[in-house]
Formats: structure tokens, sequence, C-alpha cells
């Protein structure tokens, strides 16, 4: 077979031996037409390119494969018995590309996604519209958790793609930065913080119960790092529409992204409270397991994301 730039065979492999899939599907043009140019055309190649193909595979087996003539071009008795083998390896190799083909279609008709609450619930619907226009027939699945759970699915090969929101990446995982993101402090218009006149402090925050994510949300990691320590939530909810909900219901304040949150306060169902020395800013996170560049569906969906 032909070596590619860098790469050595060692003289005893098949493959420094063996002439490669292109010269041999030459040759078996040459035996099915009678010309060499007439099979350097079909191939789309030039005459001299074929003529240097065939010589060079005559060196490399060493033995006359074709008889050139002003009528045409002939195989040599070794070149008949050459072209028969060299059918049964293009016959195989059809075969293998065959297989592959198939592997790829199957890997291309489902799509298998796990995302953090808030990016499942507030971006990704959009990006499956988007992707479902480019590829009608993939299946998608999503699976919804938090950041941790993304983690656990895609290392144990139960998801293709997964997006995370929390401030590391976990161990395992190669990611992309996506999106940025705010969290900000809110509560009901009705709670005593919707009537203060200066910003609330970090201080102040990490000392109140809050209605809050479960541990190992991307949300409450950041939120934990930022203020370095909580107090115990007041309550402890699986999901950010039930955080949400909850705050709404004037049971207490809650940390939310601004993702989540643009519809509640623009009708006053919720009032952001500024907050002074610290940041909650975020990046959101496309994930995938390390050395596994997303291909086929997760690649089209992971460019969307980009967009």
């Amino acid at each position: 077979m032909s070596e590619q730039p860098g790469e050595t065979y060692r003289a005893g492999s098949v493959a420094h031996r063996v002439p490669d899939l292109g010269a041999m599907e030459l040759l078996l043009a040459v035996a099915r037409l009678g010309s060499l140019g007439g099979a350097a055309r079909e191939l789309g190649i030039t005459q001299p390119a074929a003529s240097s193909r065939i010589r060079s595979m005559e060196r490399q087996l060493g033995v006359a494969l074709v008889d050139r003539s002003p009528r045409g071009s002939r195989l040599t008795d070794a070149g008949a018995l050459v072209t028969d083998w060299a059918r049964r390896v293009v016959e195989a190799a059809e075969a293998f590309d065959a297989g592959a083909q198939a592997l790829r279609v199957r890997r291309d008709s489902r799509l298998r996604v796990a995302a953090s609450m808030t990016i499942a619930e507030y971006l990704l619907p959009g990006w499956l519209l988007a992707l479902r226009a480019q590829r009608p027939d993939t299946a998608v699945s999503l699976h919804a958790g938090n950041s941790a759970a993304v983690a656990e699915r895609l290392l144990a090969d139960e998801a293709d793609l997964g997006f995370v929101e929390g401030l590391t990446v976990p161990t395992g995982l190669d990611s992309v930065v996506i999106a940025h993101d705010n969290l900000i402090v809110v509560t009901a218009p009705g709670h005593a913080w919707s009537r203060r006149r200066r910003p609330l402090d970090a201080a102040e925050l990490a000392a109140t119960p809050l209605i809050l994510r479960e541990k190992g949300s991307g949300t409450r990691q950041v939120l934990d790092a930022a203020l370095g320590g909580l107090a115990r939530p007041l309550i402890e909810l699986s999901s950010t529409t039930a955080v949400k909900a909850a705050a709404v219901s004037g049971a207490g304040p809650a940390v939310l992204s601004e993702l989540a949150v643009g519809e509640e306060l623009a009708m006053r169902r919720l009032v952001g409270i500024p907050l002074a020395g610290v940041s909650l800013a975020r990046d959101l996170r496309a994930v995938w397991p390390t050395g596994h560049r997303p291909v086929g569906p997760a690649r089209d969906l992971l460019s969307l994301t980009r967009g």
C-alpha cells in the first residue's frame, strides 16, 4: 500500500508488500476496458499517472502485469492472475466500506443529550428545533439533571454530548464554553428585601436560608464557591422551575439564572435584589469524554450552540 507522509511500514508487513486499493482498482479497469487510457478516464486520473501507477505496481510485485501496444493494453498471464486476486480484495474492501457506512447511519439516527437543568429548560429547546431542521431523521433523547449527573452519564457512555453550568469541568471530560450566564438574587414582591435601599452584601446572603438547588447542581456550586459557604437551605429542590415557583409563591429568597427569570421579573412576579461585593457570573459549557470529540449529530448540535 502507498505510505502517507511521515509514515513507514516495516519491511515484513503486508502493507509494505501489497499494492494499495487504488492500484488494484486501476488494474481491474484495464482488464475490463482493454485500455490504459480508458481506465485512467474512468478513475479520473491522467494517462501518465495511470502508467506510473501500473509500473510501480509491477516493480512492487516483481512481475509484468500489462502489455502495452498501439492497439491497447492486454494483461499478461501474471497480470490476469493478479487481477483475480485484486478483484477479491476490492470486493472485500467494498463490503468493509458498506459496513462502516451502516455504522455511521446507525450512529447518526440517534442523539443522546444530557444537560443541567437551566440549559435543558431554557436553551436546549431552541437548539434542538434547529437541529431537527438539519437532521429530521435523528431521534433525540434528553436527560435533564444536575451537572454531576451529566458527567456520570457521559462517562458511562449513556450520552453523546452534555451541557453543564458549574465552575469546573468534571474529571474525565473535555469542554468548550458555549455561553455566559449570571446568577441573580430574587424574591417575591412582598419580601422585606424587595424594599431595601442598599445592595445586599455577600455575608448577609451567605447567612440567610435560601431556596436552593440540590448539591451537585452548577448553580449551587457557583453560589457556594462565591460566598465561601451557605446557610442551611430553607428548601432544597431538584429543578430550576421548582425553585422559581417556590420563590414566586413567597416561600423565601432564591438565587437563579437570569435566563430563567426574565419573564417573572418583567411581570413583577419576582424582584431582583442588587448584590454587592461578589460576582455570580458563570460559564455554560458543552462537555464530552476526554479524547472523544463529538461527531455526527452531536457535532452538529455543538455547532448550533455556538452559532
